[in-house]
C-alpha cells in the first residue's frame, strides 16, 4: 500500500449508498469516480443525489466535479484509483462477479472495500488471489454518510492488519468518520443489536396497548436517546428495510435464541402491505396531512389526530440523571414502569447475550449505539449507570475509571484517542457566570460556555471581560452545550421591554460589544459546531481564528424578532465588506434577510466567516485542532474603517427594494432593514458604527412589533411575521 493518504476514489454502484459515499466524499475534496451499470443511471442517481433533502452536497455545484461511467464501458478508469469503494446492491454472487472483472485492473497499492449493511465479507472474497484478499475490508456506512459519523469496519481473517490500520487512519483523518471494528458477523453490531431494539420495541408497545406518541415520549430523550424515539424512527428508517434487515438476520442466527424478536410486529406488517412504508411514502406510524401529523393507531389500525402522551412521570423524573430515572422508572405503576420493565431489562440482557459474539470489546458495543444511533450512552455504559444490582444482575460494573472489562472478567485498559477528548473531560481551573475555564494542556485554556444551549447573558459577558482583561495566552473558545450558542438570551430582553428598563437592554448590548471588542485582543481560536448564532457569532467573528465543523449552521437571525445584531455584528461585516460598494450590499443582505447558513462552507460566502477561517470535516476533532491552531495564533490588526467611492445609499436602498419584492416581508421587516442600513452607510468610523448600532438596537426595542416578536419567538420557538 503507499503511504500516502488516497485522494482518488472510484465507486461501484449508484444506489442510495454508493451516491451518498460518492456525494460527501467529493465535498471532501476526494477526486471521484461513479460507475454504475450505465452512464444514464450513474447521472440520475447523481442528480438525485443533488436534489435530496436533506442535500447529499454542500453545495450542489460540487456535483459537476464527480466523473460517472458505467461498469461495462469505463471498468478501466480503477486502474487511477487509491480506492475502490463496491456499494453495489446486496446480491453476493454479483459482488464476486464484479470482483472477479476488477481484480486485473486493480493497482497494486489500491484499497479495496465493499459496503454492506449484512453479508459476510469473508464469503465475498472466495476464488480471489491471496493478493486481493490481503486488502479487501468490510464498510457499514450509516445511511446518509453526510450526516451520520460511524463507520463499522469488518476485516477478515485474511485482511492485512496493517490494512486495517491504514484504512481507519483514512477515515478518521480524511472522511469524518468514527471507526468501530466489528467482526464479522451477520448484521455486524450496529444491525444485529440495533434492528433486534426497534422491533423489541414495537412488540412491547402492541402487547400493552400504548400508542406511538406514549412510546415515542418514553424512548427519546427520556432514556438517552433522540427524540425520534422509536415509531419516528421506524418511520425513518422505513418498514422495507426493516422487514428486509430483520428477515436477513432471522435467516442467519438459527442458533440465536433471541432471534423470534425478529418475526414482524403485527403493526409493521400492516403497514408495509399497504405500502405505507414511513418518510419515504409519506405515510408509516406518522402521516402528515398539510400542516396537521396524523398518528396509526395501533387498536384500530386507522390514522387518527395525534394526542397527548400525558405521562406525568416523565416530567417529574425527566430531570434527573439518566441512570437515577431509568432506576425509578423501572419501579413505576404507570404506563412508563409498565413500559419500561417489559422492554429495557431484556434489551440490556440481549447486549449481554451479544457482546463476545459480535465485538472485540464492550466500548466499541457501546460507540456504535452511541455514534449510529445517537444513544447518550450505549448498553453497557447504561447498566453501569442503573446499577446492575438494580436490574438483578450478579455482575461487576464493565467500567472502572480508564478500564473495562473485558470478556475473560478482567480490567484491561480502554483506548485511549486525545484527538477526539471531549471539552468536559479536561480539568475545570475556574467556574464563571455562564462559562468556565478548563486547561487543555500545553498552556493553552478553554473558554468554555456553560449556559444552557450556549445562551449568552448580559452577566456572561461582564464577567468574560473580567477574566479576559488579564489574559495574554492561548486561548479557545468552546461551548459544552449540544450546539455552540443559539444567541443572547431574549428574555432579558423581553423583561427589561415589559418593565420599560431601557438602561438594562443597552447595559446588555453594552457588555456584547465591549466582550467582543477584547477578544479580539487576544489570541483566540473559536470552535464551532451545531448552531452558532446571533449574540454567539458576535462573539466569535472577532476572534483571531475560528475552526468550524462542516455542518455548522451560523447566522444573525436577529430580525426575525425585530432587532438589528446588537454585538457589533453589523460592524464586523461591514467592515468585511469595505472593499467595494457591491460586497457591502452582500453584507447587508445577510443581516436583512437574518440568514443562517447550511453550513460552513455558505457561512463563508454569506460572510459570517473569514475566507481565512478553517472548516473542519471531523465532528469530534474540532477541539484538538482548535488547541493546536491556538499554540500558533496571533492577535490579528483591526481593519482600517474603509468607505469606499460610489452610491452605497442607493444600492441598499435598491437592495431593501428588491428584499421587498422576493423576501415575502411582513411589514416590520422593512424597518428592521432601515436600522441595518443606517448603521452601513451612516457611520463614519468602527467606533461610530457601533454607536449607531446600539441607538438603532434601542430604538427597535421601543416599538412594540419588536416586543411581540420576542414574546412569541419565547413562548411559540418560531418567528412572528408582523
Amino acid at each position: 500500500m503507499s503511504s500516502s493518504t488516497p485522494t482518488r476514489v472510484c465507486v461501484i454502484g449508484a444506489g442510495t449508498m454508493g451516491s451518498g459515499i460518492a456525494a460527501h466524499l467529493a465535498n471532501l475534496g476526494f477526486t471521484v469516480t461513479l460507475l454504475d451499470q450505465t452512464v444514464e443511471g450513474a447521472r440520475a442517481a447523481l442528480d438525485r443525489a443533488r436534489s435530496l433533502r436533506p442535500p447529499h452536497f454542500y453545495d450542489p455545484v460540487i456535483a459537476d466535479s464527480v466523473r460517472i461511467g458505467s461498469v461495462a464501458e469505463n471498468l478501466a478508469w480503477v486502474a487511477e484509483s487509491d480506492w475502490v469503494c463496491e456499494a453495489i446492491y446486496e446480491n453476493m454472487d454479483a459482488k464476486r462477479s464484479l470482483y472477479q472483472s476488477i481484480e486485473a485492473v486493480l493497482p497494486e497499492s489500491c484499497y479495496i472495500s465493499t459496503n454492506t449493511s449484512g453479508l459476510e465479507i469473508r464469503d465475498l472474497v472466495e476464488g480471489r488471489s491471496d493478493a486481493f484478499k490481503k486488502k479487501f475490508i468490510g464498510t457499514h456506512f450509516f445511511n446518509p454518510p453526510r450526516y451520520l459519523k460511524l463507520l463499522e469496519l469488518i476485516p477478515t481473517e485474511f485482511t492485512d492488519p496493517a490494512i486495517t490500520l491504514a484504512f481507519t487512519r483514512l477515515m478518521e483523518d480524511s472522511v469524518g468518520r468514527r471507526v468501530v471494528v466489528a467482526k464479522d458477523t451477520p448484521g455486524f453490531i450496529a444491525n444485529r443489536y440495533g434492528m433486534w431494539c426497534m422491533f423489541h420495541a414495537t412488540h412491547v408497545a402492541e402487547k400493552l396497548r400504548l400508542s406511538p406518541e406514549q412510546v415515542d415520549a418514553i424512548t427519546g430523550p427520556f432514556l438517552g436517546r433522540p427524540r425520534t424515539g422509536s415509531f419516528r424512527l421506524n418511520d425513518l428508517v422505513g418498514m422495507d428495510i426493516m422487514l428486509d434487515i430483520a428477515n436477513n438476520l432471522f435467516q442467519r442466527c438459527a442458533e440465536d435464541p433471541h432471534r423470534d424478536v425478529l418475526k414482524a410486529p403485527k403493526s409493521l406488517q400492516f403497514l408495509f402491505d399497504k405500502g405505507h412504508l414511513g418518510t419515504k411514502s409519506g405515510m408509516g406510524y406518522y402521516r402528515k396531512e398539510g400542516r396537521e401529523l396524523l398518528t396509526f393507531d395501533l387498536e384500530t389500525q386507522a390514522y387518527r389526530q395525534q394526542q397527548d402522551p400525558n405521562l406525568a412521570s416523565l416530567v417529574t423524573l425527566g430531570k434527573l440523571p439518566l441512570g437515577e430515572r431509568i432506576r425509578q422508572a423501572l419501579l413505576l405503576k404507570d404506563e412508563v414502569g409498565e413500559f419500561m420493565r417489559l422492554y429495557l431489562p431484556a434489551a440490556l440482557r440481549y447486549a449481554d447475550y451479544l457482546k463476545e459474539e459480535i465485538s472485540f470489546n464492550v466500548e466499541d458495543f457501546d460507540r456504535v449505539m452511541m455514534w449510529g444511533f445517537g444513544w447518550e450512552t450505549g448498553p453497557f455504559g447504561l447498566v453501569d449507570a442503573i446499577g446492575a444490582d438494580n436490574l438483578g444482575w450478579d455482575k461487576k460494573p464493565f467500567y472502572e475509571g480508564a478500564t473495562m472489562r473485558d470478556f475473560s472478567g478482567n480490567y484491561v485498559a480502554r483506548k485511549v484517542q486525545p484527538e477526539f477528548a471531549d471539552i468536559r473531560t479536561f480539568p475545570v481551573l475556574e467556574n464563571r457566570t455562564g462559562f468556565c475555564i478548563r486547561d487543555l494542556g500545553a498552556d493553552v485554556k478553554a473558554i468554555s460556555l456553560t449556559s444552557k444551549m450556549g445562551t449568552i447573558s448580559t452577566d456572561l459577558c461582564l464577567d468574560l471581560i473580567d477574566w479576559l482583561q488579564p489574559q495574554v495566552g492561548c486561548l479557545v473558545f468552546a461551548s459544552e452545550a449540544r450546539h455552540f450558542s443559539l444567541g443572547f438570551d431574549l428574555t432579558i430582553f423581553e423583561k427589561a421591554i415589559s418593565e420599560g428598563n431601557p438602561d438594562e437592554i443597552e447595559r446588555g448590548i453594552l457588555a456584547l460589544q465591549e466582550a467582543a471588542s477584547l477578544l479580539a485582543t487576544k489570541r483566540v481560536v473559536a470552535a464551532v459546531h451545531g448552531y452558532c448564532l446571533g449574540g454567539g457569532l458576535e462573539l466569535v467573528m472577532p476572534c483571531a481564528q475560528v475552526i468550524s465543523h462542516s455542518e455548522a449552521q451560523i447566522g444573525l437571525p436577529e430580525i426575525k424578532v425585530g432587532l438589528l445584531p446588537g454585538g457589533a455584528g453589523n460592524v464586523v461585516l461591514r467592515q468585511r465588506g469595505s472593499q467595494t460598494v457591491k460586497d457591502i450590499v452582500a453584507m447587508a443582505k445577510s443581516i436583512m434577510t437574518g440568514a443562517v447558513s447550511t453550513n460552513a462552507y455558505q457561512a463563508k460566502t454569506l460572510g459570517y466567516l473569514r475566507s481565512s477561517d478553517v472548516i473542519a470535516t471531523h465532528p469530534d476533532r474540532i477541539l484538538y485542532d482548535a488547541k493546536h491552531l491556538a499554540l500558533k495564533v496571533k492577535v490579528q490588526p483591526q481593519p482600517v474603517w474603509n468607505t469606499p467611492s460610489g452610491p452605497i445609499i442607493g444600492m441598499v436602498d435598491q437592495l431593501i427594494a428588491d428584499l421587498e419584492k422576493t423576501q415575502d416581508w411582513a411589514t416590520y421587516d422593512l424597518q428592521v432593514a432601515e436600522s441595518v442600513k443606517h448603521v452601513f452607510t451612516k457611520s463614519t468610523s468602527a467606533e461610530d458604527a457601533r454607536h449607531r448600532e446600539r441607538e438603532e438596537f434601542l430604538r427597535l426595542c421601543r416599538n412594540g412589533m419588536t416586543y411581540e416578536r420576542i414574546k412569541h419567538m419565547l413562548e411559540n420557538g418560531k418567528p412572528l411575521r408582523n
